[in-house]
């Protein structure tokens, strides 16, 4: 049973840094791709970061490529989003997702409604 509990979220001030966790189990890497989408108030939800199935690939979208980087730690079975220099427009709930074919949907070739895996979601709210 795939499993998928993210967490790191909070209040930071702009111009500061987030690191988002997601400890997946269920599943190894390399049967399921894995990553990052966010949704505002109003929004469609959006990929942000995701890993190809052989995690040697990483799709980063436009709105955080340069100041975001997504890592897993295979031991910790954690998959990590480190988020820099945040903006008062990256305010959002952010998911971690799982699925053979979350790097399209990552990169929006795809409708993340056909995504199988959601974890539950945290909070980041950049604000001064």
């Amino acid at each position: 049973d795939v499993q998928l509990q993210a967490s790191g979220g909070g209040l930071v001030q702009p111009g500061g840094s987030v690191r988002l966790s997601c400890i997946y189990s269920g599943f190894e890497l390399g049967e399921l791709a894995i990553g990052w989408f966010r949704q505002s108030p109003g929004k469609a939800r959006e990929g942000v970061s995701c890993m190809g199935t052989s995690a040697r690939s990483a799709y980063y979208d436009n709105t955080v490529k340069g100041r975001s980087t997504i890592s897993n730690d295979n031991a910790k079975n954690t998959v990590y989003l480190q988020m820099d220099d945040l903006r008062p427009e990256d305010t959002a709930i952010y998911y971690c997702a799982a699925d053979v074919g979350l790097y399209y949907v990552c990169s929006g070739r795809d409708s993340p409604d056909y995504v199988a895996h959601w974890g539950q979601g945290t909070q980041v709210t950049v604000s001064s």
